[in-house]
């Protein structure tokens, strides 16, 4: 397990590299604020929209997850832990005020990017109509 990526996985550098090309910034293994150990894969931070990028395998996608045969109690449990997991940050997030967009890892980037970005620029549009008229 230790030598599996956590991390700029390749579905999230094809997201990024997308996310960047369209002229959007944002930060990388972000925090999740109130939650140790947990990250956000991309955080667009100024108008609080967490972009989660999951594993099929580990997240336990409704297309492609598979359940091992050996030592399958204990990996039944695991992959329980990280669905309620990934359940409780959503939620933790959201009741923070962030928009929590999550992906599986074989949704096509393009699709993803395009989704991040109108959730980011309906964000930032909402932002602009309050009290605080700051461009961002």
């Amino acid at each position: 397990m230790s030598r599996q990526a956590s991390k700029d996985t390749a579905a999230e550098l094809a997201v990024r590299r997308l996310l960047h090309a369209a002229g959007l910034r944002y930060r990388i293994e972000y925090p999740v604020p109130g939650m140790a150990r947990r990250r956000i894969d991309v955080a667009f931070t100024s108008v609080k929209v967490a972009v989660l990028i999951d594993g099929c395998f580990w997240h336990g996608c409704p297309q492609h997850a598979t359940q091992p045969k050996s030592n399958a109690e204990w990996w039944r449990q695991k992959l329980d832990r990280n669905i309620a997991r990934d359940a409780e940050t959503t939620e933790h997030l959201v009741a923070a005020g962030w928009e929590v967009l999550r992906f599986w890892e074989h949704e096509a980037p393009e699709d993803v990017a395009l989704l991040v970005a109108a959730a980011v620029k309906r964000r930032r549009a909402r932002r602009g109509r309050g009290t605080d008229c700051r461009a961002g």
